[in-house]
Order: structure tokens, then C-alpha cells, then sequence
């Protein structure tokens, strides 16, 4: 699992302006990070990319590029780290695999309770009917 984000996978690294409260401080500098990554660069197995393009979501382009933006701090370097943490935990979690289903059948016993349930609701729905007096 990669600790770190290759460079060479990274297409653009771009600085917005970030919304939300921060006075002066937000109007005046650009400190949300908006982090483009080729996700073929990756080199992920089949596997991971599929999982990775169902994580991803809308976040993911046509083009098979991953857009992430982090704005949750108010300084560019905090942010970068945000972004690239954000962009590993994603890959980390797509190339988690899934544990093998082992398909299991029901045992006699089960059986036996599941026909024994299915009489006593027939006998309890059989005795709503109509009285008859012979």
C-alpha cells in the first residue's frame, strides 16, 4: 500500500480562494487545494480500479482523472497534506480486497423448524375460516 503519492501521477496542483468563514484572511488568499490525479498512473490492479472508480464517485472524470479539493484548513501546506492524505486513504481502501464468500446450506434440524413454523401459521390461518357445523 502506498504511504506516499507518486508525482508522477499528480496532473495539477491548483490554489483557490476557500469559501466560508475567515474574514479578510479568506478573501485575500488562496489557500483551498484543488489536486487533479491521473488515476492510470496509479497502476492499480483491475480490481483496486474498479473499487477505486465506485469510491470515488463523481470526483472521478470521464478522462480518469480524481479532483479533490481540501479547504478544511486555513494554510496552503495544511491543505496540500489534506488533499494527499485524502487521495492515499482512497487508494488504501481500493485495494482492500473482499473476503470470499463461502456458501453455506441450512442443516436437518433448521429444516425440520422451518417446516414445523410453516404448519403451526397454515393451522393458525386455517382456523380464521368460516365455522362449519357438520
Amino acid at each position: 500500500m502506498p504511504a506516499e503519492l507518486p508525482e508522477a501521477a499528480i496532473v495539477e496542483e491548483k490554489f483557490l480562494a476557500a469559501s466560508g468563514p475567515g474574514g479578510q484572511n479568506v478573501n485575500k488568499v488562496a489557500t483551498a487545494v484543488q489536486l487533479r490525479i491521473n488515476v492510470f498512473a496509479l497502476g492499480l490492479p483491475p480490481y483496486a480500479y474498479t473499487k477505486f472508480k465506485e469510491l470515488a464517485g463523481s470526483r472521478m472524470t470521464s478522462g480518469g482523472e480524481l479532483v479533490v479539493t481540501a479547504r478544511k484548513f486555513r494554510t496552503q501546506d495544511a491543505n496540500r497534506e489534506d488533499a494527499r492524505a485524502r487521495v492515499i486513504e482512497l487508494i488504501e481502501k481500493a485495494l482492500e480486497r473482499q473476503a470470499r464468500r463461502i456458501k453455506t446450506k441450512p442443516g436437518k434440524a433448521a429444516k425440520a423448524r422451518r417446516v414445523d413454523e410453516k404448519k403451526g401459521r397454515a393451522a393458525i390461518k386455517a382456523g380464521r375460516g368460516r365455522v362449519q357445523i357438520d
